[in-house]
């Protein structure tokens, strides 16, 4: 069954943010567009590499009004800890939320039972709280944030722009498609 267009569930999580402790529910998502980024493990292999680079490219996210939430099925505590451990984790800015019980995890679809850890699941959700896209991947292969931030652009130039559809490799400035008649096809 696809995720596109449900609505997220009320949540309520205890995260590491700027070296505080900060509670995120369901209501401070809403309103703007955010990423909820989830990942098998903190303290693990391929999962600081990713979180680097989403650390790398959180001004850009911010500059479109998108938020970056990366969850793990590990407590905020352990957010912390890694963040004073490892120098790929001290560049995150982006709230770490806490899932200790992988309720979150598990509303998302994406909690391996088996292990108790998430599988590598990127969902972009709009200012509404309902997901407009999402991609899951096998745990040992890392996403690239870059492509994660271009998804995130087309979502939002659609939602704002009524009847036009991004191409393939679109990039805002690049041209769109008008779906009619006239493209059936010409392409």
């Amino acid at each position: 069954m696809s995720l596109i267009n449900k609505e997220i569930n009320d949540f309520s999580s205890e995260a590491y943010i700027d070296d505080t402790f900060k509670t995120f529910t369901k209501k401070d998502i809403l309103g703007k567009w955010s990423v909820f980024f989830f990942y098998p493990a903190d303290f693990s292999f391929v999962c600081p590499t990713e979180l680097e680079d989403l650390a790398n490219l959180y001004d850009e996210f911010k500059k479109i009004n998108c938020e970056v939430y990366s969850v793990s099925c590990d407590t905020h505590f352990v957010h912390k800890a890694w963040h004073d451990a490892s120098d790929r984790i001290k560049k995150v800015k982006f709230p770490m939320l806490g899932d200790p019980t992988g309720k979150i995890a598990r509303d998302f679809d994406v909690l391996i039972n088996d292990s108790g850890v998430a599988d590598r699941g990127s969902f972009i959700i709009n200012p509404e709280g309902k997901i407009v896209s999402y991609e899951v991947i096998a745990g040992s292969v890392g996403r690239n944030a870059d492509e994660l931030l271009r998804k995130v652009e087309a979502c939002q130039f659609v939602a704002e722009h009524n009847g036009e559809v991004c191409p393939a490799k679109w990039h805002p400035g690049s041209k769109t498609l008008k779906p009619g008649i006239n493209l059936v096809g010409a392409l």
